[in-house]
């Protein structure tokens, strides 16, 4: 069949790559050419003989366009999934009308229903309220196929079956349900480069069920309600990835393979290779601890920012899609939720939240009176996933008194007190590390003081210290009801969770919704002077610390209980110091889950964008995904403070230190 132009001058072919018999189901990606009709001497057509004029790749609709075509008699010839079809055209001087090009792909979708034994038969429609068998199949390789998309209200999955793709569907009310089914081409286009993909929309019936009138001993099943996947869970998977991937087992492995004498870790820092080169020769001085100081930034460099990995090279599983689709719900793959995280950050990638405060307070940024460079820009469109408060609760948990002790003992300096724990232990085990603690000594000037860290504790959020080193502070600004409205958020989560496990209860989200806003306005009101720059020092220190606690000379130094379980080899001589010094004896573990846990929601609440959310489905969903967090927050700290945030009667807003040291005093007059 040909088709004449009659409008612009040159001439324009244009049209589309559909499958099927219907032409509203495009192929994505279609590679389409144009040649240029000649014949032989004989009369017979020669464009297998001769080159394209054109390459293009179909749009999301199917459509491709050659603009400025001139006058004469073309083919167009459009492939995808190892199939080719084409269509004459004749173009004149103006726009030829669009071209059909059909790829007969096979697809084809029908429900089948259990019948009696169990055995699946094909069913016209299906019945609300009753599960059937959705299955795709078509009449292509199975090679050519590389993944299948289900795509519905509840969003898209891939499947990784090879040949025919079948999904459960549960209509929940009567009449039209649509959905569309789309396969990709495993193998990507030779010109353009890209991978086709075809979709069909499918469209089936939901009848009422039959009425059966029944009788005798009727069993009833409630199930949970559940509410509609929203955007920013895949926020929540990248806060979970980035956490777990600056957590202290990758670090401690990241570590030990960057001192590897043979065959160790390359980095992509000068600065720092040329320091792992000259060790050699430096052994003795600071030069050790400056390699550390260095290795530390660059994991935290290489770990920023906001996205999905998998797992690295020498390093533990980052994603889990069983654990992921237990929490969101629903099955996912890795691809997906990194496709759904882009989708929520945007082009160019920026989290909501963000866009909203420049858009707000900083219109001038938009428009380009601001200099944008990578300086200005990098902690807006880069954030590091890195709360205060891991560093806070380490810190109540007796990580830097413990690295202080053992760097007095180093230095023959007795502790306060008539009589030192520790000044029995003899130091020679850590002779292999004198060189480290020699620099951690040494670059204590350039360290952050623990008064520095208490006054941004106090800034961000209204928690204060207890001790020598931090009294007379005297704070410009504080959270003061930081702390309140966050207890309150976690109180709320214990009673939603009640009443979610309740199947004869809707629970109400909006209490949560609400108490969300209030914690995430709070946060943002701290978000300013050092923030940023102090909680990435004081994690690079604080980790620092951990990886030489756990070293083997300071457990042998301590001589640490091997019995107990730990989660991180730092933590047994944390415990075993404070035991020698009589210090708080509740275990560093409770401090150690609060720090982790603690910091994975409150980023969850901090770079959300809660201000502008009006559906309680959202908060239903939040605290769905961080309830194993959630839990074990409140279990830690009532572990540690005492003060148990699910008492329906009130909500303990006491600063932490001063429920420590409570409990410290109380345990001081027992042991006397």
């Amino acid at each position: 069949m040909e088709y004449q132009a009659e409008r612009q001058r040159g001439g324009t072919v244009c049209g589309r790559v559909v499958h099927g018999e219907r032409q509203d189901d495009p192929i994505i990606y279609a590679e389409v050419c144009l040649y240029k009709k000649e014949k032989t001497k004989e009369g017979r057509e020669a464009r297998e003989k001769r080159e394209p004029i054109f390459w293009v790749a179909t749009n999301g609709d199917g459509r491709f366009e050659f603009p400025n075509v001139t006058e004469g008699h073309y083919w167009v010839v459009a492939s995808a999934f190892g199939l080719t079809g084409e269509c004459s055209v004749v173009v004149k001087e103006g726009c030829a009308d669009p071209v059909i090009i059909a790829l007969d792909l096979g697809l084809i979708v029908t429900l089948l229903a259990a019948g009696e034994g169990g055995e699946y038969k094909q069913v016209p429609n299906a019945v609300k309220g009753k599960r059937v068998l959705a299955r795709l199949e078509y009449e292509l390789d199975k090679e050519r196929i590389g993944q299948h998309f289900f795509s519905s209200l509840s969003g898209s999955q891939v499947m990784d079956t090879p040949t025919a793709w079948e999904f459960d569907v549960l209509p929940a009310l009567s009449g039209e349900i649509s959905f569309i089914a789309r396969i990709v081409d495993s193998v990507a286009g030779t010109h353009t480069g890209k991978v086709a993909e075809a979709t069909l929309r499918v469209t089936f019936f939901s009848s009422e069920p039959e009425v059966v009138a029944i009788g005798g001993r009727v069993g009833v099943t409630l199930e949970r309600t559940l509410s509609h996947p929203t955007r920013d869970q895949a926020l929540w998977v990248a806060i979970r990835n980035r956490t777990a991937a600056i957590g202290f087992v990758p670090y401690q492995q990241f570590m030990n393979r960057v001192l590897l004498a043979d065959e160790r870790l390359k980095l992509e820092y000068p600065l720092l290779e040329s320091k792992l080169q000259d060790l050699g020769t430096n052994l003795h001085g600071v030069q050790a601890y400056n390699l550390l100081k260095y290795s530390t930034e660059a994991f935290l460099l290489l770990e920023c920012g906001i996205r999905i990995e998998e797992k690295r090279e020498g390093r533990h599983q980052l994603f889990h899609s069983e654990f992921e689709s237990a929490r969101l719900g629903e099955p996912v793959s890795f691809e997906y939720v990194k496709a759904k995280l882009a989708e929520y950050l945007g082009t160019p990638p920026q989290l909501p939240y963000i866009t909203r405060v420049i858009e707000a307070a900083f219109p001038e940024w938009r428009n380009g009176s601001v200099c944008c460079d990578r300086v200005l820009t990098g902690k807006l469109n880069e954030p590091c996933l890195i709360e205060l408060i891991w560093s806070y609760w380490n810190e109540e948990g007796m990580l830097a008194q413990t690295m202080n002790a053992v760097t007095r003992r180093f230095q023959n300096v007795r502790g306060p007190g008539d009589r030192d724990p520790i000044a029995h232990l003899e130091i020679d085990p850590l002779r292999p590390l004198n060189n480290l603690i020699w620099g951690f000594i040494q670059d204590e000037i350039r360290r952050l003081s623990v008064k520095r860290r208490a006054y941004e504790y106090e800034h961000q959020y209204g928690l204060t210290l207890y001790g020598k080193a931090v009294r007379e502070m005297r704070p410009a600004d504080s959270r003061s009801k930081f702390l309140e409205a966050f207890h309150n958020l976690l109180h709320l989560c214990s009673v939603f969770f009640k009443e979610d496990n309740d199947t004869t209860v809707i629970a109400d989200g909006y209490p949560l919704l609400n108490a969300l806003k209030e914690v995430h306005l709070l946060l943002a009101q701290g978000a300013h002077n050092q923030f940023g720059d102090l909680p990435w020092t004081a994690r690079a220190e604080m980790m620092l610390q951990q990886w030489m606690l756990a070293r083997p000379e300071i457990r042998d130094f301590l001589q640490s209980r091997a019995m107990v379980p730990y989660k991180e080899a730092w933590m047994p001589q944390v415990d075993t110091m404070k035991t020698l010094q009589g210090w708080s004896d509740v275990t560093v573990t409770h401090f150690r889950d609060l720090a982790v846990y603690g910091e994975q929601i409150l980023l969850s609440v901090r770079y959300g964008d809660w201000i502008a959310i009006v559906d309680e489905d959202s908060a239903k969903n939040w605290a769905r995904y961080w309830r194993p967090e959630i839990q074990g927050y409140l279990h830690a700290y009532r572990a540690a403070t005492g003060i148990d945030l699910t008492n329906p009667d009130t909500v303990d807003s006491t600063v932490p230190a001063v429920l420590l040291q409570k409990r410290l005093v109380l345990q001081q007059q027992r042991a006397r």
